[in-house]
């Protein structure tokens, strides 16, 4: 497949990179001369320096022959644009945008992007995924990255397992005989930098990082198998009046009506703002790392405080000034990459990587076949992938202890009318059931072709 992707920050060169891992055509294009060379050296990547948008670098790009044209420059004018002239002069296929400024994105002004005004095929609001990415933490306490499937009924948790966690050293195949009707999967271990698919004669050990999937009804009955048995918060401090922290804000109103909500904004206009937009939220307009104003905030009794300035320092001091005064949790929201390896030694529970959520959330766009979902894990190394599977696929119709799977993957779940199936060996897929599979990194074009009409793979 051959890609462009418009702009070489964060997210760009992370497309770039995973595409490229997996043997894509990649051309990238940014204006700053030094970055487009430092990503020259370092990807297999073809990088070019030039505005995104005109027409005659797109053209030296490749778009007359692109399959994708993937728009995540720093402004979302050019993003637009650079998808308008893909699409008026070299008819690429399909074309995403990422676009931050949320006036674009009111319902009311949704025909914007129809083929006949703006073609955009897919947009990508990274504030809004995001705060939902929060939302979806807080809803699993103890959790340190929670990812959905299978229209909710899955979902895959990652834990951080300590000594108090009753199954480390268990190998995994005593799991299904200690807890036969517990419908979860141990799909993925992480431990020393190096992600695994375990096999059933795996142990878990104290200071892993470990992913299972599991039916959502199981889930808190999962958790304290993990050493984690963290209540639901009720108190709540969003540190950071942003569009994340509004769109938190709002999401924690709508659907967690038993939570206590206070947000700390410095900017007074802004607050004000945010104040009008709210209801039953206290609203607080001082600086975070003002102890006088966390102590307003009643962060001591506060079960989780989440830092979501554009600050990275802010969003770690305050953190730790919050659980100093007695917030049981954190959630911070770090965007350079440099900072993530260092918080859980410092004290940080919850790392949010705005990055890798918007790379996720662009990944399950490019995927081919029957893709339904997909969520990458710790820097790429692996994904999880939801899609349906076809009558003629290799999945379907032997019992699972009979198929051979690519190497580096596992069968997590299989949602099957609305009713979840955790697999077994004896477990047999049908046409149509949509089946979430964790893969390393080098096997994600394997499943890929899992799902796709041409059904020749293994």
């Amino acid at each position: 497949m051959q890609v462009i992707v418009c702009g070489a920050g964060q997210v760009g060169s992370n497309i770039a990179r995973q595409l490229a891992r997996e043997g894509n055509d990649v051309t990238l294009v940014d204006q700053n001369v030094e970055l487009v060379r430092k990503i020259g050296d370092e990807l297999d990547v073809r990088a070019m320096v030039g505005h995104a948008s005109h027409p005659d670098i797109l053209e030296n790009a490749g778009a007359r022959d692109a399959d994708m044209l993937i728009a995540v420059t720093h402004s979302d004018e050019v993003n637009m644009v650079a998808c308008q002239v893909a699409h008026s002069l070299f008819d690429v296929p399909k074309k995403v945008a990422r676009i931050r400024a949320q006036q674009y994105l009111a319902p009311i002004w949704s025909d914007l992007y129809s083929r006949d005004h703006l073609p955009i095929d897919v947009i990508i609001s990274p504030e809004v995924e995001v705060a939902e990415a929060i939302a979806r933490r807080l809803k699993v306490p103890g959790a340190f990255d929670t990812v959905s499937f299978a229209d909710g009924l899955v979902q895959v948790i990652g834990v951080r397992l300590d000594e108090s966690c009753p199954i480390v050293n268990t190998p995994l195949r005593q799991l299904t005989e200690l807890f036969p009707d517990l419908n979860i999967v141990v799909v993925g271990i992480y431990r020393e930098g190096r992600m695994t698919v375990p096999t059933s004669d795996d142990q878990m050990f104290p200071g892993d990082e470990v992913y299972f999937a599991a039916d959502v009804t199981h889930v808190a009955r999962a958790m304290p198998l993990f050493g984690h048995e963290e209540q639901e918060a009720r108190n709540v401090v969003i540190v950071g009046g942003g569009n994340i922290g509004l769109h938190l804000a709002q999401s924690i109103q709508r659907d967690m009506k038993n939570v206590s909500l206070k947000l700390i904004e410095s900017n007074k206009k802004r607050a004000e703002f945010i104040q009008d937009q709210l209801e039953n939220t206290i609203v607080l307009n001082g600086d975070a790392l003002d102890p006088d104003i966390l102590t307003e905030a009643n962060v001591r009794k506060a079960e989780t405080i989440v830092a979501l300035t554009n600050d990275d320092e802010v969003n770690i001091l305050s953190s730790l000034l919050a659980k100093g005064q007695g917030s049981e949790t954190s959630i911070t929201l770090i965007n350079n990459p440099v900072f993530t390896r260092l918080m859980t030694s410092l004290g940080v529970d919850v790392v949010v990587d705005p990055r890798a959520t918007t790379v996720s959330e662009i990944l399950r766009h490019v995927r081919r076949g029957r893709i339904r979902g997909l969520h990458s894990f710790q820097d790429g190394a692996a994904e999880v992938v939801e899609g349906e599977a076809l009558e003629t696929s290799k999945l379907v119709g032997k019992e699972l202890r009979n198929i051979k799977l690519p190497k580096g993957t596992i069968i997590g779940a299989i949602m099957r009318e609305n009713s979840v199936i955790i697999p077994r060996g004896k477990t047999v897929i049908k046409p149509n059931d949509r089946v979430v599979i964790f893969a390393l990194s080098n096997a994600v074009r394997k499943v890929e072709e899992m799902f796709s009409v041409s059904l020749e793979f293994f």
